[in-house]
């Protein structure tokens, strides 16, 4: 059984810095995409980004280039998002799924998925 699990959301002022982590265990197949995916209250789940098991190529949806930035740990099965320069749109539940594929997957039908985790940023 793949099991999924984030940590490192919380609250932040508009601004700063806030970075996610996400832990992968169980048996899964390479190679494969990891990924981050937020839902706002209200709205629809949005892609945020996306990598590459194979080789750590990434794409960033366009409301987060130039702040986010998504890596990954393939020894650890890991992957993290470094999100800077916070604004109170990107409050949402974010979170981390992964994929079979052979290169980033861009989009939001993951085939495993995390319970989420919050972020809140204050204006």
């Amino acid at each position: 059984q793949v099991h999924v699990e984030e940590s490192g959301g919380g609250v932040v002022q508009a601004g700063g810095p806030l970075r996610l982590f996400c832990a992968v265990s169980g048996p899964t197949s390479t190679p494969y995409s990891m990924g981050w995916v937020r839902q706002a209250p209200g709205k629809e789940r949005e892609f945020v980004a996306g990598v590459s098991w194979s080789n750590s190529s990434s794409h960033l949806a366009d409301p987060v280039k130039g702040r986010f930035a998504i890596s990954i740990d393939n020894a650890k099965k890991m992957t993290y998002l470094q999100m800077n320069m916070l604004k109170p749109e990107d409050t949402a539940t974010y979170y981390c799924a992964i994929k079979d594929a052979s290169y980033y997957y861009v989009g939001t039908k993951y085939d495993y998925w995390g319970q989420g985790t919050q972020v809140t940023v204050s204006s």
